[in-house]
This record gives structure tokens, C-alpha cells and sequence, in this order.
């Protein structure tokens, strides 16, 4: 009788710590993410390989805040310090949302656009199907879809808008952290 009540105890408490210890894809791509953090990385525009807007300037990420819930990461463009991502998560789902500020810190009118994943996604991968705010703000991106990837030597951050042609590629370099940059527009250090 010892020894059923011992196995049964046993049991339990061995499933109760892997239970425990499983973690969802969506906050093993949350850590890895964060395990960043602090870090600016430089990186190149893959697609599309002419682009007006980014086309041979330099490109830098810079996990610059990050919280439990909560990664800002702003996004340069040559001199223009303009963006930020956004990405809460919240009960196991991330959101992803652009911060578009002008050079003296005020919103700029498209702003706060973006999506939330439909489910937990894989830990390297998530996806991003933008959301009703988007589809209100701006009418034509309804069909956007964006996606961030991250392993460990590559983030990358990517759009395409169904049903069209256009995909958006930025791949960021994780093996070489380099100097972190100034402040993105809007912030205050």
C-alpha cells in the first residue's frame, strides 16, 4: 500500500514539473528576444532589392526598453529615427505595433499600426495579420501581414500584403552587437 500511495505521489509531482517547465513557443521567442535587450545590431535591407525608402542606407535595431510584457525596439533608418516596434505580450500572445514619430517627438498621423498573432506561434517565428485599427487607419494595408524571426545569429523583420507582389525583408545581424545610437525621435534618455 506504501508503495502504490509512493509511485502515485511520485507520478503527480514528476508531471506537475514538466508541466512546470513547458514553455510556449510565443515566450521562448519572447526570451530569446529580450536576451537582447540593451544590444543595437546593424543589418541590410534583403527585399525588395531597390527600394527608394531604404535602399543603401544603414539600417540599425536598438533593443532599447524592455519589460516583462513590454519590447521597444527603434528602428533606424540612415538619419531618420523616426520608428519604433512595439511588441507586448499579453497571456501568451504577442502584439506588434509601429510608433511613427517627426523629429520633434509628436505622433505622426498614421501611427500605432500593426497586429496581434492569432495563436503562440513557434519559438523562432511570429506572425502578425494586422488588426482592426489597422484596417480603420489605413484602409489599404487590411491585408497586411507582418512576421519577425529570430535565432541566434539573425532577426528579421518582414511584411507582405496579400494578394500582392511586394515583400519587405530587413535582416539583422545578432553576432555583432554595435554602438548603441542615439535616441529615436520622441524619446528622452
Amino acid at each position: 500500500m506504501f508503495l502504490k500511495r509512493f509511485l502515485f505521489t511520485f507520478i503527480i509531482l514528476s508531471c506537475l514539473h514538466v508541466a512546470a517547465q513547458e514553455v510556449s513557443p510565443s515566450q521562448t521567442f519572447w526570451n530569446t528576444l529580450k536576451s537582447h535587450c540593451g544590444n543595437a545590431y546593424a543589418g541590410t535591407l534583403e527585399l525588395p532589392k531597390e527600394d527608394e525608402a531604404f535602399g543603401g542606407k544603414r539600417l540599425v535595431m536598438h533593443l532599447k526598453s524592455c519589460s516583462e510584457n513590454e519590447i521597444k525596439i527603434p528602428f533606424f533608418v540612415g538619419d531618420d529615427k523616426s520608428r519604433t516596434w512595439i511588441l507586448t505580450m499579453n497571456d501568451g500572445i504577442i502584439s506588434l505595433k509601429h510608433d511613427h514619430r517627426h523629429e520633434d517627438g509628436t505622433e505622426e498621423d498614421i501611427n500605432f499600426y500593426g497586429g496581434t498573432s492569432s495563436n503562440v506561434g513557434l519559438p523562432g517565428l511570429q506572425f502578425f495579420p494586422a488588426d482592426v485599427h489597422t484596417q480603420t487607419l489605413i484602409p489599404a494595408a487590411a491585408s497586411n501581414v507582418w512576421w519577425i524571426t529570430i535565432d541566434d545569429t539573425t532577426f528579421t523583420y518582414n511584411l507582405k500584403r496579400l494578394g500582392s507582389e511586394r515583400v519587405f525583408k530587413v535582416v539583422m545581424d545578432l553576432t555583432k552587437p554595435i554602438v548603441t545610437p542615439d535616441a529615436p525621435w520622441g524619446w528622452e534618455d
